[in-house]
């Protein structure tokens, strides 16, 4: 199922919204509109860009994954995508930087998807938790590997000069990007859920 159950609750009042774009309101008006919120949200926090690791402060952290990762465990998994991907092509038109944005939807992706998919299975704070290690897991080994091929592309450094800088530049950025995200989202998604159900 692609709703929690607060969401599932709420789509029961909805069930004869004649505007609903499926079958038994899966994607009811309001849950559009609220994913489209979440969108704008994200978009508006890709702007948001705090150097966070003195080491490399061309390396930048912006929010806009958290409301990725609240969106996907409210609705699951493709709605979690959606709000990662949707906002940076949007800031693709007023900020061309593709290789730069390929990475941040690279990040996001790799730790909302797994993180949501095992924290709706296995349900519950320790589901979360478990979701989250996943999650973080795979962000870690997706970004360094990510950045081996990509960084080369656009930068005069070499594959071989990424991997240098595995251990004492990617690997602790990348650890802090994701500690930082699963923090917030923890902290905040039960109380986001609350709101978006009433």
């Amino acid at each position: 199922m692609e709703e929690t159950e607060a969401t599932m609750a709420a789509s029961s009042h909805v069930s004869h919204d004649t505007h609903s774009t499926t079958a038994g309101g899966a994607w009811s008006t309001r849950r559009i509109a609220t994913t489209a919120l979440f969108c704008a949200l994200a978009f508006v926090l890709t702007f948001v860009e705090i150097p966070i690791f003195p080491p490399a402060p061309w390396l930048e952290y912006d929010p806009s994954c958290i409301v990725a990762f609240v969106a996907g465990l409210l609705f699951g998994p493709s709605t979690g995508a959606i709000v990662v991907v949707l906002p940076w092509v949007l800031k693709t038109l007023f900020s061309f930087n593709p290789y730069g944005h390929l990475m941040a939807v690279l990040a996001g992706l790799t730790l909302v998807i797994p993180a949501v998919l095992v924290a709706r299975r296995l349900g519950g704070a320790r589901g979360l938790a478990a979701g989250m290690l996943v999650g973080a897991v795979v962000s870690l080994v997706a970004c360094i590997l990510g950045n081996i091929v990509v960084t080369p592309l656009y930068t005069d450094t070499t594959a071989e000069g990424v991997v240098a800088m595995i251990v004492p530049i990617l690997l602790p950025f990348n650890l802090i990007k994701v500690v930082l995200n699963c923090v917030v989202t923890a902290l905040i998604q039960k109380p986001v859920s609350q709101v978006v159900s009433a």
